[in-house]
Order: structure tokens, then sequence, then C-alpha cells
């Protein structure tokens, strides 16, 4: 499959190096017709959910219907999640809706990124089913908005929104971590990524997954995950260590050491199974033929060795 060196969001948005949704200075507006559309289909779908189910019409009518674009819907939702005594939802969506105006390409990676959820979960059976429900997305929108307020010294404010994101959806992703479009958190519950870790475009990375650092105090320190990359669940990355494009890694994996481009890893400590073709975080494979060789592997290992039956862990 070719494509350009230089990944793009929803409608064309261009990406900084490292698949970064962010030009820290204002953006111009996008145009972004694939966007136009998205809006449309979720307003349809909301529509015909409130008129088939009246409990839900005030809700639907209050979270996309009264809204005129997406990146407003998205502001008053994501207020709505992270609200609490003291943050006020007013207050929240207005931090959120000026962030997105100002940055189009955040709104452009947040328009990749529910496309994603639609096509590549298989029990998501709309868009507005995963702008309304999905809380790994909501979680990396909330990073997005975050990541602007960092780059902008409002670093308080980013850290508050981080706390509040990891007490109500159980995801931990600091806003100085940099994270390209069309990313799928796949449930969502446990990702932890650290402040230095960089993660491309059209990545998917399910529930438990942390890419995490080397217990140094400062520095670069964390993985950098390349463009399409499928990590399965429960999978830890540890140290500033590249995962090339179209790796994969096997659920329950410790990563340690650089993983090649298009190459599967499997165990702890992972080990490098065979090579892949296709795009394993857009095929969302979760499992192969040469796992169970890994397993098998470390299975003899566990049973051939003193103490080794109580570290095994498939």
């Amino acid at each position: 499959m070719t494509r350009a060196s230089t990944p793009t969001g929803a409608g064309g948005a261009t990406l900084s190096a490292h698949g970064d949704p962010l030009n820290h200075k204002a953006e111009p507006p996008v145009s972004c017709p694939a966007g136009d559309r998205i809006w449309q289909t979720i307003r349809e779908e909301a529509q015909r959910d409130s008129d088939s189910e009246a409990l839900l019409s005030s809700f639907l009518h209050a979270s996309i219907l009264a809204h005129d674009s997406f990146p407003r819907a998205l502001a008053f939702i994501l207020a709505a999640r992270l609200a609490d005594a003291t943050l006020l939802p007013s207050e929240l969506s207005e931090i959120f809706r000026a962030a997105l105006a100002s940055h189009p390409s955040i709104v452009a990676a947040a328009l990749a990124d529910l496309a994603a959820v639609r096509e590549r979960d298989p029990a998501c059976s709309g868009l507005s089913q995963a702008l309304l429900y999905y809380k790994g997305f909501h979680a990396l929108q909330v990073q997005r908005i975050a990541h602007v307020l960092w780059h902008q010294g409002r670093r308080m404010m980013a850290s508050a929104l981080q706390s509040r994101s990891n007490e109500v959806f159980a995801v931990d992703i600091h806003p100085a971590a940099r994270i390209g479009a069309g990313v799928l958190l796949d449930h969502g519950t446990g990702v932890v990524i650290g402040a230095t870790a960089v993660i491309g475009a059209n990545v998917s990375i399910l529930q438990n997954v942390t890419l995490g650092g080397t217990g140094k105090e400062s520095g670069d320190r964390h993985p950098k995950i390349g463009d399409y990359v499928l990590i399965g669940a429960s999978a830890t990355v540890l140290g500033n260590i590249r995962v090339g494009e179209g790796a994969q890694i096997a659920a329950g994996s410790l990563v340690l050491k650089e993983v090649p481009p298009h190459t599967m890893v499997a165990g702890s400590p992972a080990k490098e199974v065979g090579k892949i073709t296709g795009l394993p975080s857009i095929l969302m494979d979760q499992w192969s033929e040469c796992c169970p060789r890994v397993v098998a592997e470390q299975a003899v290992d566990a049973l051939t060795r003193p103490g080794g039956v109580d570290d095994f862990v498939i």
C-alpha cells in the first residue's frame, strides 16, 4: 500500500512530525467535506434515535441536535462528562470550544478518531454512538485539548483535565504526549501513556496498555509508536524504544526493545514471532498462528528451570 510520507487527518489536515496533530500557532480554518458528511450522519442518527426512544430525546437534543457543528457538540459532550461541583460544564465547554476553534487540526484528528471507532470496533453501530458513549474516544479528545493548553503555557489547567479524565474514564494520558489522527482506544480502561510518548497515525490500542518510562526523572523516556501499529490488551512497552510502522504487539506482552516495522512480537519479555502483511491496526486481528509457538516456548522454559512455573505468564 503506497502512502504519502506525511500522514493526514480527516479532510486532509496535515499532521506534523511523529503524527502530532498540533500547530502551536493559531491555524486558519480547514475545509473538511468529509467532516461535514460525518456531522450530517451523526445528526441523522441522533434524530432517528430521538424519534424511536422518547426517554433519550432531551439528551440527544442537548448533546447533538441543538448544536450547529461537530466541534460545538464535542465540546458540550466532553464538558458534560468531566464536570463536577467545581469544574462547571459551561466553563469547561468554553475552554474546549476555544481550543477547537483555534486548532482545526485537532478537530480533523477527532473526526478521524471517530471514524476509526466506527470502522474498527464491530460493537459500534454508528458514529453518534461513538461520539456519545465511547470513553476511549472521549479521553483521547480531552488529551488533545489538554495538549493545546500545555503548549499555551496553561499547564495547571492541562493537568487538571488529565486528572479529571483519569477519574472519569480510567485513562491516564499526559498532556505533553504527541498523538496522531485516526487513533482507536478500544475500551480505553487502564490505558496509561507517558509524557514523552509519541503515537503515529491510525494506531489501535486496547485496554490496560501502558506506554511507560524507564524510571528516569526527566528526558525522552517513553515509547515511539509508528503508524498503523496494533497494541493488544494488557501489553506494556517501556522506555524510549521505537515500534515500527505496521507492527503488532500481542496481548499481555512486555516490550523492552525496538520492534521492526511489519513485525509481530509476543511474550514476556516480547520476542519476534513473524512478519505481518497488511495493516494490523485496521484489520484488528488479535491473534496469529505464530502466537501459540511463543506460548509453547514459554511453557517449556517454565517447566524446565527451577521456579520457572511461578514466573510463567501467558
